[in-house]
């Protein structure tokens, strides 16, 4: 069985490109999947969304898989921006709190490569450093500094 994976925007997957000249030459009714792409996805509107198509080209029958927004993208909604900086060093555009750090950690366990919460907190702060996201009001290296001794080890529990 064929299987289609795209990054589409949530909820706004149209039939044009990427999704439509890979369905084509399956035969499958283009419309459907994209109308049932659209409703698994309204969730993540204003992210892009990695999305898996698996086609029975005997039956014309499909599943959809949707997978997690990337990390970026959740620490872009959550800081109310449109994107990171292009110099973290120097230009900083958003701040998150450590809370919602925890948050995104929480929702992206499952695709993370840590095994731990704590683990997957530092590789959310780490996306911040890079994205030029402050996290609790200060860079996102001092918080990665001050979770590292500990100052946030109540709020990991």
């Amino acid at each position: 069985m064929p299987e289609i994976s795209v990054m589409v925007d949530g909820g706004k997957a149209t039939a044009g490109a990427p999704l439509g000249p890979a369905l084509g030459p399956t035969g499958i009714n283009i419309g459907k999947v994209v109308a049932s792409i659209n409703e698994k996805t309204k969730a993540f509107a204003g992210m892009k969304v990695p999305v898996k198509v698996i086609i029975d080209t005997k039956s014309k029958d499909f599943e959809i898989s949707v997978g997690s927004p990337p990390t970026s993208a959740l620490i872009k909604k959550e800081a109310n921006v449109e994107k990171g900086t292009a110099n973290p060093k120097e230009t900083l555009v958003g701040d998150i709190s450590f809370a919602q750090a925890k948050k995104i950690a929480e929702m992206k366990m499952d695709s993370m490569a840590s095994t731990t919460l704590r683990s997957s907190v530092r590789e959310v702060i780490g996306t911040c450093q890079s994205m030029g996201i402050k996290v609790d009001g200060m860079h996102a290296k001092e918080a990665q500094k001050k979770f590292e001794a500990g100052e946030y080890d109540s709020q990991l529990k």
